[in-house]
């Protein structure tokens, strides 16, 4: 009977999680991560938490039991970081992060004792290395992508210095940011449980605002000033790592700085690369083939393989080999201009500029359309009750194209919505 339960509970939270734009496919590898890192009782409780960040006192009445006890309860899954915590105007708010960018890779960011961090690996690398589906949903299951790629600044030209623009620079994000977080990478954590980690400095992924303040409080990563971020993603750019983050313009709460051999996006990015998995930067490697001298380093440095060497007939009886970029694929990351000593690559910027979502709420809105979950983020009667959390969800409605407007309201099957829409639109 306790199994019946307890396999109840970790479904229940399954669910849940699925009200995520990036959610979890069901999986029995799934049930075994998720019965590691909660138990019955923590799996039955959070999945009943709302989607908007809550207080414990919400907490309680959700689960019908004394404040104190609520919040003793949310202190014990943040300091965990199962939950990411917060302050404001001197309250303190919970939230429930996503599998990831969420408590997935929170898990992993520090060595810890509480749980058996081999099996995590070994199974979180059968969810997501092995399976594929959970990566498949997260990378290719929307044209709006969780994670964007940095230029690494190093290499762009004064004229492209001139015209990049703030939310595009890495450096940006760690000046503006009110809390810095460095924290072990989780992938190449994973990786080394299951022996294929490569040997790319660890302690390198960055966490910012208020989710690197909540993951700092509990121990989940180290508190560092500007000047040391700074000084870690120079280290970065010189180790050949690709800075991923948060596909958003303001206030990014993650970059990672990623291996093309042990982290998801870059995994994701070689295996399904004409789909686009995370998106690119508004720069486009171009080369110089009069001065190139087919040294071929670029081919080996780009984390993708985005750069080949393609056969070219000179005549019927030679063939010569020279190097080609995949446009289609490549991230614009600049790694390659970095690694060719010839100087024969140079970024050019890309005509059309790459459109970036405004912030999370935008991202997770435009997500949740182009996955058929929008009603999670609107019917959701413990999260969204209020008229100005509606009022919120449909300022960024109404702002969007024509053509996701209408995909929009044909998953509200509201005609109230349809007709707001066809009125503010006029």
């Amino acid at each position: 009977m306790a199994h019946i339960v307890g396999k109840s509970a970790y479904k229940q939270l399954e669910e849940r999680l699925n009200r995520f734009p990036q959610g979890a496919p069901p999986s029995e590898t799934l049930y075994k991560i998720l019965s590691l890192l909660f138990s019955e009782k923590e799996a039955a409780l959070v999945a009943q938490l709302p989607i908007k960040p809550f207080t414990a006192k919400k907490a309680s009445k959700i689960w019908n039991m004394s404040e104190a006890a609520a919040e003793e309860m949310l202190e014990k899954l943040a300091g965990r970081a199962i939950l990411l915590d917060s302050e404001h105007h001197g309250i303190r708010k919970y939230m429930l992060p996503p599998p990831m960018a969420g408590f997935f890779e929170f898990s992993m960011m520090r060595i810890r004792e509480d749980i058996d961090q081999k099996l995590l690996g070994e199974l979180l690398y059968q969810y997501l290395n092995v399976e594929e589906d959970f990566i498949k949903d997260l990378f290719i299951g929307s044209e709006t992508k969780l994670g964007r790629v940095f230029v690494q600044e190093e290499v762009l030209s004064k004229e492209n210095m001139v015209h990049i623009l703030d939310f595009e620079k890495a450096s940006h994000i760690i000046e503006a940011s009110s809390h810095i977080g460095i924290s072990t990478c989780y992938c190449r954590h994973k990786m080394q449980h299951v022996g294929k980690a490569c040997d790319a400095p660890m302690d390198i992924c960055m966490t910012f605002n208020h989710t690197a303040a909540s993951l700092i409080r509990h121990h989940y990563a180290r508190k560092v000033d500007v000047s040391e971020g700074i000084e870690l993603l120079h280290q970065a750019y010189e180790n050949n790592l690709v800075q991923c983050g948060e596909n958003v313009r303001e206030n990014v709460t993650f970059i990672c700085n990623c291996c093309g051999c042990c982290c998801e996006a870059m995994i994701a990015a070689k295996k399904f690369g004409m789909l686009h998995p995370v998106e690119t930067t508004n720069y486009m490697p171009k080369l110089i083939g009069d001065t190139c001298t087919g040294c071929g380093k670029c081919v080996k440095v780009c984390p993708i393989q985005a750069i080949e060497w393609i056969s070219v007939e000179e005549n019927t009886h030679d063939q010569q080999k020279m190097l080609h970029i995949n446009e289609d694929i490549c991230l614009g990351c600049g790694i390659c201009v970095r690694g060719c000593h010839n100087k024969s690559i140079y970024l050019e910027r890309r005509p059309q500029q790459i459109i970036t979502p405004v912030n999370s709420v935008h991202r997770s809105v435009l997500m949740a359309i182009e996955k058929g979950k929008l009603q999670h983020l609107i019917f959701d009667d413990q999260a969204f009750r209020s008229h100005r959390a509606m009022a919120a969800i449909l300022a960024v409605i109404l702002k969007l194209p024509p053509v996701k407007q209408v995909m929009a309201s044909k998953q509200m099957k509201s005609i109230y919505l349809e007709n707001l829409i066809k009125k503010l639109s006029i």
